[in-house]
């Protein structure tokens, strides 16, 4: 592959709701500058973008892919991104090294959920947004309904430059409403024609001409004077429009035959920002242009972890250019690193490169300690801004099906989260059970099936178990007597202890012993059998909280009595005193904070209270979404995710943070006191 200027190098990322074409999009877009020689489709595992054992198998993109593809004098970085939400942790590697969003709409479901959402991570992450209105073979399909839905969220900013001629529900062609001609589309005989060919192509065009005389003010006296706009001066006026993020170009075709595609990419490379109009954000908030002349430094975006090839690191140049043999210190580590061949990268595949310049995208295999989102650079203290992942919202206890695999299954583990950062790993110090979190069941079951594949680590999946308390409500004082007599010195210890309700997580000590009934040195045993006997409740065995233990009285033996003789005692001592002060099982309870479009608030809330939550208040936002401010038993969580991408489509968020403990209600409390006996 030859070498191109900035001006030259285009990085578009294709987004949009799962199964609206992206990856079959992605391969007719191959397929038009010769990368491929037919259009694959995702039913048969044979796109080009979806080349994971995983995809295949499941015929869904699960995790990002890239191509470098050259067309004419252009380079075109194409990164496809998946369109499920248990795999949006692949949108935010796209948009981290794109300059341009491509959203895919289907023009039988129309404005989704997913392409809502992926506009609205392009529009934060400040990315030019081109749309692409696909599917037009399908049944139903109706370009100006999904036209209308977008003008109607996003406004004057929707610019159509394709458009279908529809006749007798047929696309007979394909208008380039820049040039002002029709082209056949695929199966029939080539032609153009003049505009206008019907009243709604005339409104199309106007709202064309509208944007682009926005964009400039001699364009703008133009307009009103009635005189027609050259093709270069229609070029001009939507790369302005585009860069300043001002106007959404539209374009439609159908992915399968690869119909109006060619049209669109043509385009996409006179108005769309290449590398040299682009800039990347440092930690520190500051915006930097891709400098080909600045230090040598490079972003990773995407790691793969594979035990057989190796760590493979997906990066873009942000600065002067990257060459194979070259050293460069990881600014979060300072730690120095070699890099080895760097390559293109052609999905699956890669290419051999000589040099990398800045803006570009390419790959490294077998870095050391370089994780996504580490800056390296010749100095070591230039540091882009981190890519900000979605946080996991799903959670698994992990057991495996052999014993002695545990550390196996650890450490596979911690590699998959090492390619993927919406993955969490971790033991919960109480329950002592590994805790997989992840953004939802497809997630975690592609998780499970890698585990297997990658690592040869089976394993089974639970429901993650629940960190009860267990504390005391009235005060009680009991006697705790040890004694034994076995030949030669028995054992005698005798305590009088006050158990009594206490605001702390641990347990509170206290003696008030008068006259040495009790000797001092026995003291800190007492203390100690309290504690030990305090890690498991009378209850269900959850550990006691909230309880202060007062050593008020006892007696000893000078021969018999000893420090174990008294750490009995006291433990006999709590457990025949904790359950005449009226023990009770305590729950974590989390806030809740969810964000959900208005329409569908009186949904969420009603399954909030189905989990026996309590709505403390609600909050407006932005984009016509509430924010639900609840409290909620961490005990009925377990689905909250998977309910609220059903009962919202997937447009509502949500966090959980545990905040304190309450009581169980009583008939809960017995089921679960019946299942720990």
């Amino acid at each position: 592959m030859k070498q191109y200027l900035q001006n030259h190098i285009y990085n578009i990322a294709l987004l949009g709701h799962g199964s609206s074409g992206k990856t079959t999009l992605a391969d007719a877009i191959l397929c038009y500058g010769k990368a491929t020689e037919r259009i694959g489709k995702t039913g048969d595992s044979t796109t080009v973008m979806d080349f994971d054992s995983e995809e295949k198998k499941r015929k869904i993109s699960v995790s990002t892919s890239c191509y470098a593809l050259e067309i004419g004098d252009d380079k075109l970085n194409l990164i496809d991104a998946p369109g499920l939400f248990d795999f949006e942790g692949g949108v935010s590697e796209a948009l981290a090294c794109a300059d341009s969003a491509l959203i895919t709409v289907s023009g039988k479901s129309g404005l989704t959920t997913g392409a809502k959402k992926a506009y609205q991570k392009a529009y934060d992450r400040h990315k030019a947004i081109a749309f692409f209105i696909g599917k037009l073979d399908s049944t139903h399909a109706h370009f100006y309904r999904v036209i209308s839905a977008l003008v109607g969220q996003y406004g004057a900013p929707v610019c159509p430059i394709t458009i279908p001629y529809i006749e007798n529900d047929a696309v007979k062609c394909y208008i380039n409403l820049i040039e002002n001609k029709a082209y056949a589309c695929e199966g029939l005989t080539a032609r153009e024609m003049r505009m206008p060919v019907s009243q709604e192509i005339d409104d199309m065009r106007s709202m064309l001409l509208e944007a682009v005389a926005t964009t400039d003010d001699a364009l703008m006296e133009k307009y009103f004077a009635g005189e027609e706009f050259t093709e270069a001066e229609m070029l001009n006026g939507l790369a302005c429009g585009v860069k300043a993020g001002d106007i959404y170009p539209v374009f439609c075709g159908i992915q399968q035959t690869g119909a109006a595609v060619p049209m669109m990419v043509d385009t996409l490379l006179k108005i769309m920002p290449s590398c040299a109009d682009a800039s990347f954000t440092l930690q520190d908030g500051d915006s930097r242009p891709f400098d080909a002349n600045g230090e040598n430094a490079l972003f990773i975006f995407k790691t793969i972890a594979d035990p057989f090839v190796g760590k493979l690191s997906y990066f873009r140049v942000l600065s002067g250019k990257i060459t194979g043999d070259m050293r460069l210190i990881n600014a979060r580590t300072g730690n120095e690193e070699r890099l080895s061949k760097i390559m293109w990268l052609k999905g699956g595949k890669q290419e051999d490169a000589d040099v990398i310049p800045s803006g570009d995208i390419g790959s490294v295999s077998k870095l050391g300690n370089v994780i996504t989102g580490d800056t390296l650079s010749a100095s070591g203290s230039l540091a882009a801004a981190a890519i900000p992942f979605p946080l996991p919202c799903m959670s698994s206890a992990v057991y495996p099906k052999s014993k002695g695999d545990e550390e196996k299954i650890s450490s596979a583990l911690s590699r998959l989260a090492e390619e993927d950062p919406t993955i969490s790993i971790m033991t919960d110090p109480e329950t002592h059970e590994l805790i997989l979190s992840a953004l939802g069941e497809q997630h975690i079951d592609i998780i499970v099936s890698r585990l297997k594949s990658k690592f040869g680590a089976e394993v089974e999946l639970k429901a993650p178990k629940i960190a009860y308390r267990e504390t005391i409500k009235k005060p009680v004082k009991v006697q705790g007597r040890h004694k034994k007599q076995s030949g030669g010195h028995g054992q005698f210890g005798d305590v009088w202890i006050e158990f009594e309700p206490f605001d702390t997580e641990e347990l509170v000590f206290e003696e008030k012993v008068f006259g040495g009934a009790v000797p001092k040195n026995f003291f800190p045993a007492v203390e100690k059998g309290l504690r030990d006997a305090a890690q498991k409740g009378v209850l269900a065995g959850y550990p006691m909280v909230g309880l202060k233990a007062t050593l008020l009285d006892g007696s000893y033996h000078p021969v018999d009595s000893s420090e174990m003789a008294f750490k009995t005692a006291a433990g006999i001592a709590y457990k025949d005193g904790i359950p005449q002060a009226a023990p009770v099982l305590l729950e974590p309870i989390g806030e809740l904070k969810v964000l959900v479009p208005d329409e569908m608030l009186g949904d969420v809330i009603g399954d909030i209270n189905k989990r026996r939550g309590r709505i403390i208040g609600m909050n407006p936002a932005e984009n016509k979404m509430q924010e639900v401010v609840g409290e909620v038993p961490l005990a009925e969580m377990a689905d909250f995710a998977t309910s609220m991408r059903a009962i919202t489509q997937g447009t509502a968020t949500f966090t959980l943070t545990p905040v304190r403990y309450e009581e169980v209600p009583a008939a809960i409390a017995q089921k679960i006191i019946e299942e720990a006996k």
